[in-house]
């Protein structure tokens, strides 16, 4: 198969969809690796590491797209890279589609076979492709947010992990799953004082566990909820739902009873965000203030360490990417009902029901749509 890895164009992405390490395997199955000059740049890979395990350097994305069958990429594809994307095409890459209409349409239009890391399962139910960006996203949350509030970024100055004498600051985090528990962690780590609320017990159970008494675990009811945030110098929302929009679980009119210069990170943001305030910012701009909170909403925040997130993401998505390289896709995902689970977009139609639930369109079973390919 011919394999195409064009260079991130979201703003401030370094991540690259494929390490060279990733790249030599494919080649070594006998495949094309068509990398995009400079695509690996931000990720501290170069154009000689990429042909030195035998990919081939393109000069620009339309040549990558016009010479691949299949797209691998990192995060969802902009206006320009759909308007490449033909029917032949499988595009494999981070999608979100509840949170995002026009790529939902403009996927739909293009007739291309389109796979999200984030909907791929596995035995346990869990999400493999997911996990290690919500791991580093849970982690750099509580980074993102000890920074913002120093007062220099319009925070209330202080620190989260307190001195000798003065309290530690109050980190709530709102879901106990792979971003909740990595950012507990590090809130636990920095010394801060830690709720975690989740609506499942086992969840609240495994972190009690865990952190043997260090974060205190309350199950998420809507008078717990106020009671926290309203409490809390540091909010992360921390909220999947698989496939469809995060609910808005934290309102405009729950800020005005936030202590001033609070901060809250929303690394939900991809799929819409937990917090009714949240709208999409960026490395180069990552904050803004509404009602004296701070709000951080970095919709791709593990691009901030590139190197490290295209490692993890690689290794995790190297097994699939190889199956749909050596056995087609069609096969590939007939072969795997985990992979197919990360079908959204096939032949025309919405093959993932949450997004088809969240617009109103149709949706079709991922088998008769391979069929009406």
């Amino acid at each position: 198969m011919d394999i195409g890895v064009p260079r991130e164009v979201k703003t401030a992405e370094r991540r690259v969809g494929l390490t060279p390490a990733a790249a030599g395997e494919l080649v070594n199955r006998g495949h094309k690796v068509s990398v995009e000059t400079g695509a690996g740049d931000g990720a501290g890979f170069n154009d000689v590491d990429y042909k030195e395990v035998g990919a081939v350097i393109t000069g620009t994305a339309d040549d990558v797209f016009a010479d691949s069958e299949m797209i691998v990429k990192v995060k969802e594809p902009l206006a320009p890279e759909r308007a490449r994307l033909q029917s032949h095409h499988t595009l494999f890459t981070y999608l979100h589609l509840a949170a995002d209409r026009p790529q939902t349409d403009d996927l739909l239009a293009s007739g291309a076979t389109c796979i999200a890391y984030e909907t791929v399962t596995d035995d346990a139910g869990r999400l493999p492709l997911l996990a290690p960006m919500s791991a580093i996203a849970g982690r750099m949350s509580i980074q993102a947010g000890a920074h913002a509030l120093e007062a220099t970024q319009g925070g209330a100055g202080l620190l989260l992990g307190g001195v000798p004498g003065v309290r530690p600051g109050k980190v709530v985090v709102i879901g106990g799953g792979v971003v909740g528990e990595n950012a507990a962690e590090m809130a636990v780590g920095l010394g801060a004082e830690v709720t975690v609320l989740d609506r499942n017990p086992a969840v609240l159970d495994g972190l009690a566990k865990r952190f043997a008494g260090r974060v205190k675990t309350v199950y998420s009811t809507k008078a717990e909820l106020d009671a926290s945030v309203f409490d809390a110098d540091l909010v992360i929302g921390a909220v999947l739902v698989k496939g469809a929009r995060a609910p808005h679980l934290v309102t405009r009119d729950m800020l005005g009873r936030m202590r001033p210069g609070s901060v809250i990170v929303d690394v939900a943001v991809d799929q819409g965000g937990c917090f009714e305030t949240t709208k999409a910012t960026t490395h180069t701009d990552p904050t803004y203030v509404v009602d004296g909170v701070v709000h951080y909403c970095v919709a791709n925040m593990p691009g901030a360490v590139s190197r490290t997130s295209t490692q993890a993401l690689s290794n995790a998505t190297l097994p699939f990417t190889l199956a749909l390289a050596d056995k087609g896709t069609d096969a590939a995902l007939k072969a795997d009902p985990h992979l197919m689970n990360g079908l959204n977009v096939c032949a025309g139609k919405v093959t993932d029901r949450a997004v088809a639930e969240t617009f109103d369109l149709e949706y079709i079973e991922p088998l008769t749509a391979l069929a009406a390919r």
